[in-house]
């Protein structure tokens, strides 16, 4: 993260005795990326952190993927995963072990899942993960502390925080999970050389929301669902801990889960249409991450509101729209819940009639999240169950 914050008790000098009240030792535990060459975090425990009673094999949900041949754009219908809307359907799914995968390649992972379940205490040892609520709220309680989460936040794990979704109220969550290979962070051109967000970025630190307080927890042989790079790609393992991983009495640095809210990403407009990198929102190894908000769009006389045509001759393009109007979908079968796949090598923009018809108009209403990979992706069983089949004929006015 490119912010130092502390929360609870922390000894004035690192790496020296944190004793207990009754004078025995905290276990510190540095948490940090790249081999101690970047960002990192010092947590405090009341338990030896490595210590482990059993361990078991996990058995992950479907991730295997099919190329996306012959090459189409796709429409993704992901409320059609989870079509049984009652209660009794949704509140036996939790966010991890529910996800459906939908998109995949050898950076970053799409899932979609709705769910009301409290999930199992879960670690991701593989990437950072990005999980965009759609809908519902309630919190993740990590290893640094308790996060709320509320619809349009973005919630960041960082890679190896053991954490575990607890929803709330009286709807289910529905989440939209991108698991990276990498780190996920702001992009590198929003950044001062010593890490501060500069003031042409689209948000900046008081934005960002972090655990404000240690979350102590008891417990005995606790399980902790791992998901860990194995001998044919990704494999899980479930770990029996003797104490509970929610014994860290205080941290500092840089390195922490955080929130951020879709609404508080201020829109960069121009008198003219302005390219996708302005709604660039994080960024991870080969592929990036953009908000699409409700904005005033082009001013100039003869603009034309809409995106045009383009080819991503570099990158599959991945909008998932949550909210708004989409002026330049219409007449597609696109709404709300739905994923449009645009793969490089193939030239797209707006729907037959919406070039034309958006001349005059000042303000988009969308919403969306979109994912730009540079690798081509494919599809996991989820998006093969939701693909509508008939979207990529949509732009031919052949009768």
């Amino acid at each position: 993260m490119a912010y130092y914050r502390q929360v609870g008790e922390v000894p004035p000098k690192r790496h020296t005795q944190h004793r207990r009240p009754d004078g025995g030792l905290y276990y510190e535990e540095l948490m940090g990326e790249e081999g101690f060459s970047s960002d990192s975090s010092l947590l405090y425990h009341r338990h030896i952190p490595s210590a482990i009673a059993d361990a078991q094999p996990w058995e992950l949900p479907d991730l295997s993927t099919v190329p996306n041949h012959p090459l189409t754009p796709r429409h993704l219908k992901l409320h059609e995963l989870f079509a049984d809307t009652s209660e009794m359907a949704w509140k036996s799914v939790d966010v991890v072990t529910g996800r459906r995968l939908v998109l995949g390649n050898a950076d970053v992972r799409i899932s979609y899942v709705v769910a009301g379940e409290s999930s199992p205490l879960y670690r991701n040892a593989i990437g950072d993960e990005c999980v965009y609520i759609e809908s519902g709220s309630g919190t993740v309680e990590t290893v640094f502390g308790a996060l709320p989460f509320r619809q349009g936040d973005h919630v960041l794990l960082p890679r190896a925080t053991t954490h575990r979704w607890l929803p709330g109220g009286d709807e289910p969550v529905r989440a939209y999970v991108i698991e990276a290979n990498s780190h996920i962070t702001p992009p590198k051109r929003y950044l001062s050389r010593f890490g501060q967000l500069l003031e042409h970025s689209p948000y900046c630190e008081r934005d960002l929301h972090g655990p404000a307080e240690p979350l102590l927890a008891d417990g005995e042989d606790v399980e902790v669902f791992v998901k860990h790079r194995g001998p044919r790609g990704i494999a899980g393992t479930r770990f029996v801990y003797p104490a509970h991983p929610f014994d860290v009495v205080g941290w500092d640095g840089c390195l922490y889960p955080y929130t951020f809210n879709i609404s508080d990403f201020e829109p960069i407009t121009g008198r003219v249409h302005q390219p996708p990198p302005v709604h660039q929102v994080f960024e991870g190894y080969n592929f990036v991450v953009c908000d699409f908000v409700p904005r005033k769009v082009d001013y100039h006389p003869l603009s034309i509101p809409v995106p045009y045509y383009h080819s991503n001759v570099d990158s599959d393009e991945v909008m998932f729209y949550c909210g708004g109007n989409y002026e330049a979908r219409k007449g597609s079968g696109i709404g709300q819940g739905s994923i449009s796949l645009h793969p490089g090598g193939w030239a797209h923009g707006p729907q037959p009639g919406a070039y034309e018809g958006s001349i005059g108009m000042e303000r988009s209403d969308e919403l969306a999240v979109m994912v730009d990979t540079f690798r081509p992706l494919e599809l996991g069983e989820g998006g093969q169950a939701c693909d509508d089949g008939v979207y990529a004929w949509s732009w031919n006015q052949r009768s």
